[in-house]
């Protein structure tokens, strides 16, 4: 069940989904348990927002 619980997490961020809603579907009672628990930083989530910030900068 843990990692059905953080493959949600995941996907769920992943897509854009708010931790606020991520937080209330798994029950969490604090945000920073659900991210800092339940959610990783793929790598190309990270080349997304390196690529959002050079392009509001650029």
């Amino acid at each position: 069940m843990h990692d059905v619980r953080h493959t949600a997490a995941s996907i769920l961020l992943a897509q854009g989904v708010p931790a606020r809603v991520v937080m209330e579907l798994l029950g969490h009672s604090q945000i920073g348990l659900t991210l800092g628990t339940y959610s990783h930083v793929a790598p190309e989530l990270s080349r997304a927002a390196a690529d959002a910030i050079g392009g509001a900068l650029w």
